[in-house]
């Protein structure tokens, strides 16, 4: 499940950036560019969390 939230905000923030920053630079907004580069993202978030997740120490209960 934590992995369809990710796409899924991942898809949302992408669309939001890319016609914000297309609106900004007077340039043209492209859905698939848009949909590409955030899914991408999405996939480079998943993996620096799995990363992280299995370089840290595990907690020890005394």
């Amino acid at each position: 499940m934590k992995y369809l939230t990710t796409f899924f905000w991942a898809f949302a923030v992408g669309q939001a950036v890319n016609y914000i920053g297309s609106a900004l630079v007077n340039g043209t907004y492209d859905f698939k560019t848009a949909t590409i580069i955030g899914l991408i993202a999405g996939l480079i978030c998943l993996g620096i969390g799995a990363v992280v997740n299995e370089s840290s120490p595990a907690k020890t209960e005394n």
